[in-house]
């Protein structure tokens, strides 16, 4: 949690990203195919017919991605067997790559690679089917936007989460989902009204006109797709968690997850003078994913907000300029002075949660 003082208002400049962007976009294909890691028998591969393997099968969408990974190595270590669905063939040879490596941890006839169409729900359904959960985490890029992700991702982005929920709803396995959105569903308000709070937690929604004002189009793609997604689950009864993660960083993570960085960090600038520039290692977001799905039939409902550090000062700046290989005016600008307003990011929800569900193992 952290408060810093509030500074004029200032857009990011992002055209010197550009060489950060990734060479190749997800795209969406018309057919589905499904490998067996190891050229293990798919029965196998599931951990045979005993009845266990569907109770504790999942699915993650781009399961290749920064984060994805992270999350099937969470689900592997948890004694999942996990279902990643990716959407073209470069990806589903970069988890042939990742398994053989080794950094998919525990792998051994426990996953599955399923190419899917994400505009299509039957073929959706067919991926998710067998899968007690289904973990969403599949996001867009488009090498022509300036940031890695233009105007014209939104609509993409919101059709494929209806997609996902209409598909986890009529799949007959799938008891619940977790949706990862961002903390700029969160942040970006009308901070001149009176009534704007200065806590921002999972209570807070961003303004759809600000973000388009703005051209924050990463944003606002979140944004719309958690609202959609939201009223699409509530739609067909079925039970979701959003996770609202701030700037995910981790080993190398600028270069393993470059598009994302780049599409988050447009605004940076005011987001710093706000107090609302947080980051979060990719591993303990993969744990507030696994942590809030396994407490789905108790306690956790709703949206959490995940960070672990608040970019609070010109040396945690400097600290991630340094990450990212750019200048710290670049995050900073002139954000120095002092102001009587500032704004306290708040995670105490899932900090309860994570709490809770850590004493309740280690009392196990």
């Amino acid at each position: 949690m952290g408060i810093v003082r509030l500074c004029e208002k200032q857009e990011v400049e992002i055209e010197e990203f550009r060489r950060m962007l990734l060479s190749y976009a997800g795209g969406v294909q018309t057919r589905k195919h499904q490998v067996e890691f190891r050229d293990q028998p798919v029965t196998a591969a599931l951990g045979g017919n005993d009845g266990v393997a569907e109770e504790k099968l999942v699915c993650v969408t781009s399961g290749v991605s920064f984060l994805g990974l992270a999350i099937v190595n969470r689900l592997l270590i948890r004694g999942y067997s996990v279902r990643i669905v990716v959407t073209n063939e470069e990806d589903m040879e970069k988890l042939r790559e990742t398994e053989l490596s080794g950094e998919m941890i525990g792998a051994n006839n426990r996953v599955i690679a399923v190419m899917a169409d994400l505009t299509d729900v039957h073929n959706l359904s067919q991926a998710f089917d067998g899968c007690r959960g289904v973990f969403h985490t599949a996001a867009f890029v488009d090498p022509a936007g300036l940031s890695g992700y233009s105007k014209s991702m939104v609509d993409i982005e919101v059709k494929t989460s209806e997609n996902v929920m209409e598909a986890c709803s009529g799949t007959s396995s799938v008891r619940n989902c977790v949706l990862t959105s961002s903390l700029l569903a969160c942040i970006w308000r009308d901070n001149s009204q009176s009534d704007v709070s200065s806590i921002v937690d999972h209570n807070s929604w961003s303004d759809e006109s600000i973000c388009v004002d703005k051209k924050l189009w990463y944003a606002l793609g979140k944004l719309r797709a958690e609202k959609a997604a939201r009223r699409t689950a509530e739609q067909r009864g079925l039970k979701l968690v959003t996770i609202c993660p701030g700037l995910i960083t981790g080993p190398e993570f600028c270069h393993r997850n470059p598009t994302a960085t780049i599409a988050y960090l447009k605004g940076a600038q005011e987001m710093y003078a706000y107090g609302l520039l947080a980051t979060v290692d990719v591993n303990r977001l993969a744990e507030a994913h696994v942590c809030t799905f396994e407490e789905m039939g108790k306690t956790a409902f709703g949206r959490y907000v995940c960070f672990d550090r608040v970019i609070q000062s010109e040396d945690e700046a400097e600290e991630l300029a340094r990450e990212m290989g750019m200048q710290t005016n670049m995050i900073s600008g002139n954000s120095s002075g002092s102001s009587s307003f500032r704004f306290e990011l708040s995670n105490v929800k899932l900090s309860r949660l994570m709490t809770r569900t850590l004493r309740c193992i280690n009392e196990c």
